[in-house]
């Protein structure tokens, strides 16, 4: 997809102050996933923007597109994005993971506008996908359904069980990303015992293992807008098997002291952290 400078730079902001609202309402909330987040935002800016076919003021459309977020610990990216898309008032996100409020932790469809499923155990959210897209193929019904799904996500047996039912019944209107940031909060145990953990996930080759499920694989950069669209439009235009897109990402990705450091999977941010975060992001949005 061929994006104009202005569209470019437009969307590049998106992500810029989606990111200065995710560290924003987890610093004023005190508690909050934030690597996570930050690796999805260009992904989920690129959905939101340009790609689903939805509609803020009608969210229970029958022809909406679907997305699901697997990795519902990634909440707040998904309430920040669904915000600046006009779903809810921006400045709703101050409630985040306050008693009482519609965004909480992990995302509740039944109370907020804009969800198409609750998620948050991991692992769970390839099955209500691959149902609505074995839905829409049983009615007739050209929407397309997305899932995002995690590192830690992708170790559940449900994920696996979900793509093969997804190969067998050739959903080709079922899109998976996997936001491969190569984090998790916990990993697995080193040669020094339990006490040293490996923090990077045991996924090696995901595509490989997801062809041997049966899935057409694409490959891109996560955080490149031109790539992401051109994987989007790859994935559309496949036809006979689910698509599975593993976007390589930086965990933490936009703030150098988050970068690749999975201490900031969920972290408290302090005053000085918000204010080097809200310089940096600052930086980034002038440069544009």
């Amino acid at each position: 997809m061929s994006l104009t400078p202005e569209r470019h730079a437009e969307l590049k902001r998106y992500a810029i102050q989606l990111r200065r609202l995710v560290v924003e309402s987890v610093h004023h909330a005190g508690a909050g996933h934030l690597g996570g987040p930050m690796s999805a935002a260009e992904m989920l800016v690129a959905l939101y923007f340009e790609e689903l076919n939805i509609d803020p003021q009608a969210p229970r459309a029958e022809d909406r597109d679907r997305f699901i977020l697997s990795k519902g610990h990634s909440s707040i990216g998904l309430y920040s994005v669904l915000a600046l898309r006009g779903y809810f008032p921006v400045e709703e996100l101050k409630t985040f993971d306050a008693i009482d409020s519609r965004l909480q932790g992990h995302p509740d469809m039944s109370v907020l506008p804009g969800l198409d499923m609750s998620t948050g155990s991991l692992g769970q959210g390839l099955s209500p996908g691959l149902g609505m897209a074995l839905s829409a193929k049983l009615k007739g019904q050209s929407f397309h359904t997305w899932v995002m799904l995690g590192d830690g996500d992708s170790q559940e047996g449900q994920i696996w069980e979900a793509a093969f039912v997804a190969a067998r019944y050739q959903l080709d209107n079922l899109t998976a990303i996997l936001d491969w940031n190569g984090l998790q909060q916990y990993g697995w145990a080193t040669e020094a015992g339990y006490g040293e953990l490996d923090r990077m996930a045991p996924q090696e080759n995901p595509a490989d293992r997801w062809r041997s499920f049966g899935w057409n694989i694409v490959e891109t950069d996560g955080h490149d807008f031109e790539a992401v669209f051109d994987a989007f439009a790859a994935a559309k235009a496949h036809e006979g098997q689910p698509t599975i897109i593993i976007a390589r990402t930086v965990k933490g990705k936009g703030i150098s002291y988050m970068e690749n450091d999975f201490n900031w999977h969920s972290k408290p941010v302090t005053d000085d952290d918000l204010k080097q975060a809200q310089d940096e992001l600052a930086a980034q949005e002038a440069a544009l």
